[in-house]
């Protein structure tokens, strides 16, 4: 009788521990479960956050990437500082001073031609070893890929002028000659030299200020793209439309026939 007790007893341990062994495992899948569920939400939340310009890519990963991203974005402060205080240094030099890049040019190479031709001359009378000078060439495969990006970006340009100019799309039309005339009124009032000086220090400040506040400028640029979105509905509406309909169609269409 003790014997078959003891069994009893056994046998219901066991079907407790298969109970309780079901439940942890439920409960794990459970809790799996949420952790799937708050996890795409979360990821679900992250895609519907506005971002400016539709960007899905990090700031650093806009600029390029690399050292160039890095410089421009501050990581490293001495050469970003040393960059920015070499162009504004050259902007002073040449804008404000009025000396020109030719002349510059030359009193430099006079400059550095006559220190080391004296410095080599002097090493002989004193009998030391001549100082060393470097030679200074330029690398193919980076002029090679600096000039096939431009030649991309020249002929990606040129081939948004010819659709623009077929007359396809009058409301990129419209917003590409608005951009001319504003670039155009920009250059008027102030020389090449000013104008590079101000976008590289648009360059060096606004990405960083932009990365530091992003949430901030996200939700501030979705209320002005909304506002400039509908403001652009009622022009679409009053202006573009009438100009649309007043515009023959028949001849382009039998030009392309």
């Amino acid at each position: 009788m003790v014997e078959d007790h003891k069994h009893e007893e056994s046998i219901l341990e066991k079907i407790v521990e298969k109970i309780h062994g079901h439940g942890d495992s439920s409960s794990l899948s459970d809790s799996d479960d949420d952790k799937k569920s708050t996890s795409s939400s979360s990821s679900s939340f992250k895609s519907k956050i506005y971002r400016l310009f539709g960007r899905e890519k990090p700031v650093h990963k806009v600029l390029g990437g690399g050292k160039p991203a890095d410089i421009f974005l501050w990581r490293n402060k001495k050469v970003s500082g040393g960059v920015l205080g070499a162009v504004t240094a050259s902007w002073v030099l040449f804008e404000l001073f009025e000396y020109h890049l030719l002349a510059f040019l030359c009193h430099f190479a006079i400059f550095a031609l006559a220190a080391l031709f004296l410095w080599s001359n002097a090493c002989t009378f004193i009998h030391k070893a001549s100082p060393h000078i470097p030679e200074v060439h330029i690398p193919e495969d980076p002029v090679l890929q600096l000039v096939s990006g431009l030649r991309i970006e020249i002929n990606r340009g040129l081939t948004v002028l010819r659709n623009i100019a077929s007359g396809k799309d009058i409301k990129k039309f419209i917003l590409v000659i608005a951009g001319l005339w504003a670039l155009s009124i920009i250059g008027s009032c102030y020389n090449f030299l000013t104008l590079f000086y101000t976008a590289t220090v648009l360059l060096f400040t606004i990405p960083v200020l932009y990365e530091k506040y992003e949430d901030k400028v996200d939700a501030f640029g979705e209320k002005a793209m909304k506002e400039i979105k509908k403001q652009y509905a009622v022009l679409d509406e009053k202006v573009l439309s009438k100009v649309l309909s007043k515009i023959p169609r028949g001849a382009l269409n039998k030009k392309k026939d």
